[in-house]
């Protein structure tokens, strides 16, 4: 049993498993977007997150201790100088990881993962709120006059009188 045993094998030995995540690592955050298995992705996640933190403490010590896993020294300036900016106001849950299918060869189940620009936030025009779409839905459909779900509205007397007098 593998009790208090944190994270993935990945069917790898230890040396292995350290050289694969810091390639992904490194990978990521020089092209911001990278597609591996999902089983990969979830063990790089959290490696990363630890990499923008550094990032954003942004002293010596920090940039010497993610250059020490970071394969490539132009990659982790750029992760201090252009990545550590866009994230700076965000408190976590720098990455973003979508499934995107299975590989034809082996069957594995592949995702992307992808680091969270600033700018990518929700859309003001939406609300998500289940009384306002409700709310929403009625008064288009009784001016509409046209019930598109399944089940029929009940609209009460003085609502239908007000629909059929214009």
């Amino acid at each position: 049993m593998r009790h208090r045993k944190a994270g993935k094998k990945l069917g790898r030995d230890s040396g292995h498993r350290r050289a694969v995540l810091r390639n992904l690592v490194t990978s990521l955050f020089q092209h911001e977007e990278i597609s591996t298995t999902h089983a990969k992705a979830k063990a790089l996640r959290p490696i990363a997150e630890r990499m923008i933190t550094l990032a954003k403490r942004g002293d010596l010590h920090a940039r010497r201790q993610a250059l020490s896993y970071i394969m490539d020294k132009s990659v982790a300036h750029k992760l201090f100088d252009q990545i550590k900016d866009r994230l700076l106001e965000h408190q976590g849950g720098y990455t973003r990881i979508l499934k995107t299918g299975r590989r034809s060869g082996d069957n594995a189940p592949l995702a992307i993962i992808q680091l969270l620009l600033a700018h990518e936030e929700k859309k003001p025009g939406k609300t998500t709120k289940k009384s306002v779409k409700g709310e929403k839905k009625i008064s288009e459909k009784i001016s509409d006059k046209k019930v598109t779900s399944k089940r029929k509205m009940k609209v009460p007397e003085d609502e239908k009188e007000k629909v059929e007098k214009p």
